[in-house]
């Protein structure tokens, strides 16, 4: 990993948490301040948003969302525009996840559309990207992830405003990884393409890798080459547990 990229762990929470869940929260703002070589970030429910950057304020700890409506306002009944996230208080929102891929229909173009709408609102874009198990039996993992990237990420992308994470499908949430191996080969693929593509702001870009993450197995995944932390699924509900990950970092 290079050294100049530091390193972030952040926790999504999807559709768990309620006001209840503040405990949490509260015991990482503790323990971040003791965290020094890394950055840490819990998106939770939109519900919770603003009490989380409320408890969060003035800490290492900052809050983001996960997901975002490609236009400032309107009669989108349901819908969040980043600029509503932004009011709330989150620094980042999630867009492009595999879930809402799959459960939602979105296209590359959608959520380009939403990572713009995150820029427009002052929001980092945490753009995720992945194949599922049979593109990688097919063969085509990188050809899967090149779309993604080329239709998924705008243009002037810098490390300020866009972070990738990498996901794959089949990994989430089921306990199954892909070898370190194959990690490092995404990952580096990954990174070629933000560097021909954006060139020297490519390089500072951050890469996190996302699927099972838990404690056992953090070490090993977030020492890997160009993996420049995690994108953390329900082993981020538990401060414990998220905190454990964090410690990969030492």
């Amino acid at each position: 990993m290079a050294t100049s990229r530091r390193p972030l762990v952040a926790g999504n929470w999807k559709m768990n948490g309620l006001k209840s869940s503040a405990a949490e929260v509260d015991q990482l703002v503790t323990a971040a301040g003791g965290l020094a070589r890394l950055d840490m970030m819990v998106c939770p429910p939109a519900t919770l948003v603003a009490d989380f950057a409320e408890r969060s304020k003035g800490s290492k700890l900052v809050i983001g969302a996960q997901d975002c409506h490609p236009e400032p306002a309107g009669a989108f009944t349901g819908d969040i525009a980043a600029e509503m996230l932004a009011d709330a208080g989150a620094t980042a929102v999630i867009v492009g996840h595999s879930e809402r891929r799959t459960y939602h229909g979105e296209d590359n173009a959608t959520v380009r559309s939403k990572a713009l709408a995150a820029w427009r609102a002052r929001l980092t874009a945490i753009v995720c990207v992945g194949e599922t198990e049979a593109d990688r039996e097919g063969g085509d993992t990188l050809g899967v992830i090149g779309r993604q990237l080329e239709g998924s990420l705008p243009d002037d992308a810098t490390a300020a405003n866009l972070v990738v994470a990498y996901e794959p499908v089949w990994a989430i949430g089921t306990g199954r990884t892909p070898t370190p191996a194959n990690v490092v080969e995404v990952h580096g693929f990954i990174r070629d393409r933000l560097t021909t593509r954006f060139g020297a702001a490519g390089e500072g870009i951050r890469v996190l890798y996302g699927g099972s993450v838990k404690p056992a197995n953090a070490r090993e995944l977030l020492t890997l080459a160009n993996v420049d932390g995690a994108l953390v699924g329900g082993a981020s509900l538990k401060a414990a547990e998220f905190l454990g990950i964090a410690a990969a970092y030492g």
